[in-house]
């Protein structure tokens, strides 16, 4: 196959575009992980990930993806034989459940349609039904990135209030860290997971945890078998700005220019507000087109990704295909229950109305060169929507 020009096109919904800045700052000798430069540099990155988490607790680097960072969450604060509740919000949640099985915990995992968030009127109902409360937490995935869901996790907050239960709450930000509205000490969450190859604009190789006091109290009793991924040796180090064991040094350089790179747009709620944007308009272009967002509620469409769901009989991953060898994108597949029903357009990290639109015009093309049905229009949808919203 000939090498085709120009630059590829990485439209997936993590990893994401890793921008020059990045790259550039990764690209340096590295440093002795027991000096005095190094202390500075992971004190700027643990106290720029508290702005991020929007907490003033603890958080914990580890070289590692989310999947670490899910095992993690786990096992500092759970023992075997706990109960979790978990929600079948799509193929990430399911994942994650699945982790939990095989340390031994007992899952009660609520069904889902893969297009709707957790429902938290079903957390308090589940909650309060557990009048002994064997219930240990409750683990929900903010940003679904298989299908472009978001779960409401202030609500789902208050819901878990209502009940009177004291469950730890713990969510999964994996693919909205960075990129969509969250809150840890606001929203009262317990532990956050987060992943750096998404709205950080980083390679994968960073896991996170933001961890309450009561997650830290719960630990102290919580009998999971934890070495590598234990809490207390890396908060420890961390006080004195180091790390129990070698840390993956290039990546928190990278790390530091990412996060300077969030504050120079004027702070996360301009982030966040692009991110909105840019999602709007790539769900005008999809009803354009006459074809169907996976997700169902307004209220839960995703700022990071939107998923989109092709005709009965037509295959998404043969479109996406197509558009990779005669245009050079790469669009997200579909994953578990929706494979070759859905791709998805990742609009997350370092992105812009200029991507955007070769973006939306790639999938137009590709559509066409398909014979998929559709109507013509949706990067016009777009181009209006961002015009008149600057």
């Amino acid at each position: 196959m000939p090498i085709p020009a120009g630059r590829h096109f990485l439209q997936i919904p993590g990893p994401s575009n890793v921008p020059d800045r990045v790259l550039r700052a990764m690209d340096m000798p590295t440093m002795d992980h027991r000096g005095p430069e190094f202390a500075q540099l992971t004190r700027d990155v643990l106290s720029g990930m508290q702005q991020v988490f929007k907490t003033a607790a603890d958080v914990v680097i580890y070289p590692a993806s989310g999947t670490g960072a899910w095992e993690s969450a786990l096992v500092n604060t759970l023992s075997p034989g706990d109960r979790v509740l978990m929600f079948e919000t799509g193929h990430f949640a399911t994942l994650w459940q699945g982790i939990a099985r095989e340390l031994g915990l007992q899952v009660d995992f609520v069904e889902g349609d893969w297009r709707h968030g957790v429902d938290p009127d079903a957390v308090e109902a589940k909650l309060r039904a557990d009048k002994n409360h064997a219930i240990k937490a409750v683990m929900v995935v903010h940003n679904e990135t298989s299908t472009g869901v978001t779960s409401r996790i202030a609500e789902i907050r208050k819901a878990i209030d209502s009940s009177g239960h004291p469950a730890l709450f713990m969510v999964d930000t994996i693919s909205s860290l960075a990129s969509i509205d969250y809150r840890h000490d606001e929203w009262g969450v317990d532990v956050t997971v987060g992943g750096s190859q998404k709205g950080l604009m980083l390679p994968p190789g960073l896991g996170f945890n933001a961890i309450s006091a009561k997650a830290l109290e719960a630990g102290k009793s919580a009998r999971l078998p934890s070495s590598y991924w234990n809490w207390q040796p890396m908060i420890k180090a961390n006080a004195t700005g180091y790390f129990p064991y070698t840390p993956a040094t290039n990546l928190l350089y990278a790390l530091r220019e990412s996060l300077k790179m969030l504050l120079d747009e004027q702070g996360l709620d301009n982030v966040f507000a692009r991110h909105q944007r840019h999602a709007e308009a790539t769900r005008r272009a999809v009803r354009a087109w006459g074809l169907e967002i996976l997700c169902q509620n307004p209220a839960e469409y995703s700022g990071s990704l939107t998923a989109i769901l092709l005709p009965e009989g037509q295959d998404a991953d043969q479109l996406r295909q197509l558009i990779l060898e005669r245009y050079n994108m790469s669009l997200g597949t579909g994953l578990g229950k929706v494979q070759g029903r859905v791709f998805r357009i990742g609009h997350l990290g370092d992105f812009n109305d200029l991507m955007l639109a070769g973006t939306l015009s790639g999938v137009e093309m590709g559509l066409i060169a398909a014979q998929i049905p559709f109507n013509k229009g949706g990067i016009n949808a777009a181009l209006d929507y961002l015009a008149d919203n600057l």
